[in-house]
């Protein structure tokens, strides 16, 4: 756990705002996994403890989420951050 915290801060960190107030390098999978799941942006963000604008900010890649609220968004899903978020090296 202690591993995930690490490297899901140096990503934020190393990959802060870019022009155009995008983040940089960093990918998710979000929308795909809400429509696999038959969930909207309130439902999902009703569950873990967010606004329906944030998870839209998030799949938009215009928002990078907590590390506390990328695990609960994984745990939702049955799944990994590193299968949900993405980072790619420019």
């Amino acid at each position: 756990m202690t591993i995930i915290v690490v490297i899901m801060t140096f990503i934020i960190v190393k990959t802060i705002m870019g022009s155009g107030g995008a983040i940089v390098g960093l990918k998710n999978r979000l929308k795909e996994y809400r429509a696999r799941d038959n969930l909207n942006q309130s439902d999902l963000g009703k569950m873990v403890g967010t606004s329906r604008q944030t998870i839209s900010l998030i799949e938009r890649g215009d928002y990078s989420p907590s590390v506390i609220l990328a695990l609960r968004i994984a745990k939702v899903f049955g799944t990994t951050v590193e299968e949900l978020f993405l980072y790619e090296e420019e």
